[in-house]
């Protein structure tokens, strides 16, 4: 069985020591993926105050910048939007952004849809809303 990692510039850089996906099999595994750019690592729609605290967040920016992300990376290990298969969503404001990111979702999700499961989590290691986990054939 092949066992192969990728990572691609077009998505931000993990924040540990993990690739951005890896193939076994005919599966292509993607580790936790989040709202940041992946050329400035900014989180789009995130203001902060002048201590650098976050004061507000944009869950719609963050849900477009997510998938994009999400995208890069299938496109880099040879898969694709449309062989996604399993679709993990971790919200860390459930109550405030389930209907925004609902809306969003059904965006990108209209003629593929994999199987969803939506967690509310109390955070993430960097100040994001959202991070996906993907399953997707390849």
């Amino acid at each position: 069985m092949s066992n192969q990692k990728f990572e691609t510039n077009n998505a931000p850089k993990p924040v540990g020591l993990y690739p951005h996906a890896r193939k076994v099999g005919d599966l292509l595994f993607l580790s936790g993926v989040g709202a940041r750019d992946a050329k400035t690592n900014e989180i789009h729609g995130n203001v902060y105050n002048e201590d650098g605290k976050l004061v507000s967040y944009d869950i719609e920016a963050q849900c477009h910048t997510v998938f994009q992300n999400v995208k890069a990376i299938l496109e880099a290990s040879g898969s694709s939007w449309d062989k996604l298969v399993d679709v993990t969503v971790f919200l860390t404001n459930m109550e405030d952004d389930f209907k925004k990111y609902n809306k969003v979702y059904a965006e990108y999700f209209k003629d593929n849809q994999p199987c969803r499961t939506t967690l509310g989590i109390s955070s993430l290691p960097t100040p994001i809303a959202i991070e996906l986990k993907c399953v997707a054939t390849i």
